[in-house]
């Protein structure tokens, strides 16, 4: 999508803000002990409180409102009866409808106590995203965030599956520009255009380079190999300034 009006930016913000604040909310109450359901059940009350509908339900018959990956998960789980515990790495993933705009965002969030290394990875991942962020500008290559996100992951000793693209969204939850990689890519030949929306979310993994379905669902992805991995995703717009964010909670 390419916004034409002020209204659409607007509708825009108002349904990247509901995602962020469910996202938020689903983390801030998060504790060791809670079903992922209990957590999704969470992020449901905040989107149907704010006139939204998840977007996984909507578009895909999701089973579920939010998607929630828990450890060796790496996308897509399905909210459920495992119980969060103690050193999990867990991420929360919310995309969501409202008047026919769609918003998308995504934290990964490691429960307490956990071991350095996955505090240095959520850090890391968080970083990775801003780094891939910081390459927005209308006019530039969108190669430039592939190329900025690898660049950190190979300088800081990570991997990035390359499976599990950034896409474009707005008034669908996928659409143009298509599979928008977050690692270098040398045939990204497309420029970042003026109003272009968009989603950022690279993933950051301790040795996993692909995600895989797994044997008990046709939801839930795993990494390969298997591998610590963390998605931070923000839905923005391209303008000639640089990123305008779209899912950030004040």
């Amino acid at each position: 999508m390419v916004i034409s009006t002020e209204e659409e930016l607007a509708k825009l913000k108002d349904i990247g803000r509901i995602c962020g604040l469910a996202m938020q909310t689903m983390a801030d109450r998060m504790e060791p002990g809670m079903t992922t359901l209990e957590m999704d059940t969470i992020g449901r009350k905040v989107l149907e409180d704010n006139g939204a509908q998840s977007a996984p339900a909507f578009c895909y018959q999701f089973p579920g409102a939010t998607c929630i990956s828990v450890n060796e998960e790496v996308a897509h789980g399905i909210p459920g009866p495992r119980i969060i515990k103690a050193g999990d790495l867990v991420n929360i993933d919310v995309s969501a409808v409202k008047d026919g705009f769609f918003g998308d965002t995504g934290s990964s969030f490691a429960v307490p106590p956990v071991k350095k290394e996955i505090e240095r990875l959520c850090r890391d991942g968080k970083r990775a995203m801003w780094t891939g962020l910081q390459q927005i500008k209308a006019g530039r290559p969108l190669a430039d965030i592939g190329n900025a996100i690898g660049a950190f992951a190979k300088k800081n000793r990570y991997t990035l599956i390359t499976n599990l693209a950034s896409h474009g969204i707005g008034r669908s939850l996928h659409e143009e520009p298509t599979e928008l990689a977050t690692w270098p890519d040398k045939d990204e030949t497309r420029i970042m255009t003026e109003g272009m929306v968009f989603t950022v979310e690279p993933f950051l993994s301790m040795g996993a380079y692909w995600a895989e379905d797994g044997d008990d669902d046709p939801w839930t992805l795993y990494s390969d190999p298997s591998a610590p991995t963390v998605q931070f995703e923000h839905t923005v717009v391209s303008t000639k300034n640089g990123p305008l964010i779209l899912t950030l909670v004040d």
